[in-house]
């Protein structure tokens, strides 16, 4: 498929596509034209580099753990879990601060001057 083929289908940019071959994550050969020339399996590549954004991984993780796909082997499956696991944890660690930020902002909301801690006097 050519590179608009492939964008039209997966739902990106060329651009978009074009940044992912510059990453390392999909690679097209060459027609003797020298257009790009995508194996149908690129669509499927895309989709996942799609959710595993939309699940919060980097282009960075995102690459490191492509070869992980095509194994078809139980440890890859057991590795992407443990990465999932990860990410949530880290997502909670996240979650637990964003909760102590809203607890701090709420708590100055009511003071008199929100800017100044409990106690303390403005200087003149």
């Amino acid at each position: 498929m050519k590179i608009g083929e492939v964008a039209a289908k997966a739902g990106v940019s060329v651009d978009t596509l074009r940044f992912y071959e510059e990453k390392g994550l999909i690679k097209p050969g060459r027609a003797a034209n020298g257009y790009r020339f995508y194996a149908e399996q690129t669509l499927q590549l895309v989709g996942y580099i799609k959710l595993a954004q939309q699940l919060g991984f980097s282009l960075r993780e995102i690459g490191e753990n492509l070869p992980l796909l095509w194994t078809g082997e139980e440890a890859s499956t057991d590795l992407l879990a443990k990465l999932f696991a990860e990410k949530i944890a880290l997502l909670d660690e996240r979650i637990g601060q964003m909760h102590d930020l809203r607890k701090l902002l709420a708590e100055r909301a009511v003071q008199v001057c929100p800017l100044m801690g409990a106690g303390q006097i403005a200087a003149s």
